[in-house]
């Protein structure tokens, strides 16, 4: 039977669906058949291993088995494969008699990290607890101090060196700060969530917030060490201090209590280096000191980084819409809790959405400041109504529009009039200056339909263009027959020209080109068909294009 079952184990395995992360794979294999009976069976097994066969504490060894999950359910796929009908216990007794686990592994997870997370821990060159004696003398230390095993993986994570103390300092360290007068409970919960006090030499600023959340704002040790949990690596004491004494010179001690009792994250989020953000933030727009205090005290319930990254995203969207620097001013001081409290949309989200400019945009915020509430991420935007000028201009524009010749409400009369940018009456205008460059009317008219783009600029733009095609020796007819080239940027155009100009000198363009040969290929194309004629040409090509870049 046993060649069978062997057989019958090797066919199981390759027969398991492919997984990119075997312990991903095991584990979904073993909960199939794990149920409540199996790992009490498996933890057992594992203990009975750890302590009588390895000889590891045995408070240690309980602790291992009872809180690695992921490492219990990893052994329970694994001998399953190798003996898959045998009692649980005895299959993974008999597995471990054979196959060594990394103790390592059940010890961190049980310590309270995931397996992601105390891979980077892992010792390359050992496997077995008892042989890293310094690691288990520190831990040994704090455990008896009353460190609970379970809360230890903060300390590894944040703190590893704590571990490889020589023996005494550790504890030293921990004596320390009880003659300071820092209870032994409270070391306790700061050790367990926040473990750099044990760092270096000691935290004098670490007693001082102790000393001051205790005796000035009767916060007990378990406040503290929960609250300290918000941070993801180590606290600064100092800028918590900081923020504290700054605190307790605007509240007295009653406010202050009630302050951090409904907003902890103003001293713990950053170390309270958020707080000290937000207070500087608003002092720069002209709150007074009285007023951001009642802020504080009626600060929402919300995160202190997220409530400065709203605030600071209102700021930008108003900046971005061009409001002036007072009113912008006047509306972070008068409104700061409100637009503190949301998330605004992107500014060009909004300018699309709201089918507006940014001009009447500024004026609908000045209005009505709170209307920006009404923006916030995941809320639907319905269009601003049109006022009486916006209707008026669109009139304009569709007279205008007749006057060229479109037919009316035709598609391309609906597709043009999203092209053109500026109101009616500038329409005309802008049509009858090309008028007066010296081109017939009705010619005006066709470019127009043809290229619609080119009267989306203003005059004096216009007037700049037609000036270089004139001097470069092209005549007004010209233009008639390539009227995109009003479109083209002043950079391109006069990049084109110049590079051209150079090419007639060298001998390595002929005179006379088409506007729209010159003009309307790619850089890359011109290059290849022009620039590349002449050996100099390609640096001569980008030193014109840095030179005319830096002046615009």
């Amino acid at each position: 039977m046993f060649p069978f079952r062997k057989l019958h184990a090797q066919c199981s395995f390759f027969l398991l669906k492919p997984c990119q992360n075997p312990r991903l794979q095991s584990t979904k294999s073993a909960t199939k058949f794990a149920g409540k009976a199996t790992l009490k069976e498996a933890q057992a097994a594992l203990l009975e291993y750890l302590h009588s066969t390895r000889s590891l504490n045995f408070l240690d060894a309980d602790n291992m088995c009872r809180n690695s999950p992921s490492f219990i359910q990893d052994l329970l796929a694994k001998t399953h494969l190798h003996t898959p009908h045998v009692n649980t216990k005895r299959s993974i007794s008999r597995y471990l008699r054979y196959h060594p686990i990394n103790e390592f592994e059940p010890f961190f997870e049980s310590a309270g990290l995931s397996p992601s997370e105390y891979a980077p821990l892992l010792p390359s060159h050992m496997i077995y607890l008892n042989d890293d004696v310094v690691l288990m003398e520190n831990h040994k230390a704090l455990c008896n101090f009353g460190v609970p095993r379970t809360k230890m993986g903060r300390v590894f994570k944040l703190a590893p060196q704590v571990f490889r103390y020589k023996p005494g300092i550790l504890i030293s360290k921990l004596q320390e700060y009880e003659n300071l007068g820092v209870s032994r409970k409270t070391l306790i919960n700061v050790v367990a969530s926040n473990p750099c006090i044990l760092v270096g030499g000691v935290d004098f600023d670490f007693v001082k917030v102790v000393e001051m959340l205790k005796s000035v704002i009767g916060k007990d040790c378990d406040w503290i060490g929960e609250h300290l949990l918000i941070n993801k690596g180590c606290c600064n004491w100092r800028v918590m201090f900081h923020v504290l004494t700054l605190l307790s010179r605007v509240f007295n001690e009653k406010q202050l209590d009630d302050l951090i009792t409904s907003s902890p994250g103003l001293i713990f989020e950053e170390s309270g280096g958020c707080a000290l953000s937000l207070i500087g933030f608003l002092l720069k727009f002209g709150l007074s000191v009285n007023r951001v205090c009642v802020m504080l005290h009626e600060f929402p319930e919300i995160r202190v980084v997220k409530f400065l990254s709203n605030l600071r995203l209102c700021f930008l969207f108003l900046t971005e819409i061009e409001m002036e620097a007072s009113e912008i001013g006047r509306i972070l001081q008068s409104h700061c809790l409100v637009l503190g409290s949301f998330t605004i949309k992107r500014t060009i989200t909004l300018l699309t959405n709201l089918n507006v400019g940014k001009k009447r945009l500024c004026k609908v915020v000045k209005d009505d400041p709170l209307v920006m509430k009404s923006w916030a991420l995941g809320r639907r935007i319905e269009p601003l109504v049109n006022s009486y000028l916006e209707c008026e201009s669109k009139a304009l524009k569709k007279e205008f529009m007749l006057s060229l010749g479109y037919e009316e409400n035709s598609k391309a009369m609906n597709e043009s009039i999203k092209l053109f940018r500026g109101r009616g009456a500038e329409l005309q205008e802008r049509l009858d200056f090309i008028v007066n460059a010296g081109l017939d009317y009705e010619v005006v008219c066709k470019m127009i339909r043809e290229s619609p783009r080119i009267l989306s600029q203003t005059t004096d733009r216009i007037n700049m263009k037609i000036e270089s095609l004139v001097n470069e020796g092209y005549a007004m007819s010209d233009l008639a027959s390539f009227p995109s080239f009003l479109s083209y940027s002043a950079q391109r155009v006069k990049l084109r020209f110049s590079m051209y100009n150079w090419l007639k000198k060298h001998g390595a363009a002929e005179a006379g080109l088409a506007l729209s040969t010159i003009i309307a290929c790619s850089d890359k194309a011109f290059e290849k068909m022009y620039v590349n004629r002449h050996p100099s040409g390609l640096q001569v090509w980008r030193d014109l294009k840095a030179q005319i870049s830096s002046m615009a």
